[in-house]
């Protein structure tokens, strides 16, 4: 079970960055160059979406979406991502793309960057080791930090694609 678990999520991995990779850019005329709903930071497209999704479900729209669950790597786009999902009055965790359902204690992006940057919740309860579908990292939105959550919860989430051209 573990084992087909693990190699669930590696599929759905390499799934969303072959997307990547064979994608084709989209000539787009937008003056931001996002599509409709998306809020730009820098080279990247935001959306968030409310509804509650478990983690594998959220990065599959996401994918749908041309896009993966964010990958942050700073505190200023972390601050962004928590102000983009507050700003239609959500006050609770949200999904982000970082997870160790393929190697426990290993957390990866589910689009493949490097892990350059945290804002773990020190205090935060650490993930059970015989968890069912790993550990996935939530936004806790009334302080913005990082804590594991099984990745059968369902929560909102934000999706990150490249600003078209």
């Amino acid at each position: 079970m573990a084992f087909a678990r693990r190699l669930f999520f590696l599929l759905c991995g390499m799934s969303g960055l072959l997307t990547g990779v064979w994608s084709f850019k989209k000539v787009q005329t937008k003056d931001n160059n996002c599509p409709k709903g998306w809020t730009r930071l820098d080279c990247h497209c935001y959306i968030y979406q409310p509804h509650g999704r478990t983690f594998a479900d959220a990065e599959s729209i996401c994918n749908i979406l041309d896009a993966n669950l964010v990958s942050i790597h700073s505190a200023l786009e972390n601050a962004f991502v928590l102000e983009l999902a507050s700003a239609g009055g959500n006050t609770k965790p949200f999904w982000i793309g970082l997870h160790d359902a393929i190697e426990i204690g290993e957390f990866i992006w589910t689009n493949g960057k490097i892990n350059d940057f945290d804002n773990f919740d020190e205090g935060a309860v650490p993930p059970q080791p015989d968890s069912l579908f790993g550990a996935c990292i939530e936004v806790v939105e009334s302080t913005g930090q990082w804590q594991t959550q099984s990745c059968a919860a369902e929560y909102g989430y934000v999706c990150i694609r490249d600003v078209l051209h």
